[in-house]
C-alpha cells in the first residue's frame, strides 16, 4: 500500500511544480464552482492519477486543481468519492 501512496504522491507532484499545498478542500455536489477561486491553477484529471479512484456522480468533475486562494496554496478536490462508488 506505501508503493501505490508514494506512487500517487511523486505523480502528483512531478505534475505540480513543486507547490505545497497548505490547505485542502474536497469539493461535493453543488460545491464545483469553488474550483473557479484558484489562482495560478494546475488542474489534473483524476484519470491520469496513479491509483486514483474516479468519481461517477453526476455534476463532480472528477479533477484536482493545485493553486492560490487569497494567497494561500491549496489542493482542491472536485468531486468526492461515495462508499457506493
Amino acid at each position: 500500500m506505501f508503493q501505490k501512496i508514494s506512487e500517487t504522491t511523486d505523480f502528483i507532484k512531478s505534475k505540480t511544480e513543486g507547490r505545497s499545498p497548505q490547505v485542502g478542500i474536497v469539493l461535493g455536489s453543488g460545491l464545483g464552482h469553488i474550483a473557479d477561486l484558484v489562482e495560478d491553477k494546475i488542474e489534473i484529471p483524476y484519470s491520469e492519477i496513479p491509483n486514483f479512484h474516479q468519481t461517477t456522480v453526476v455534476g463532480h468533475a472528477g479533477r484536482l486543481a493545485v493553486g492560490k486562494i487569497a494567497g494561500v496554496e491549496v489542493a482542491v478536490f472536485q468531486g468526492r468519492f461515495h462508499y457506493y462508488e
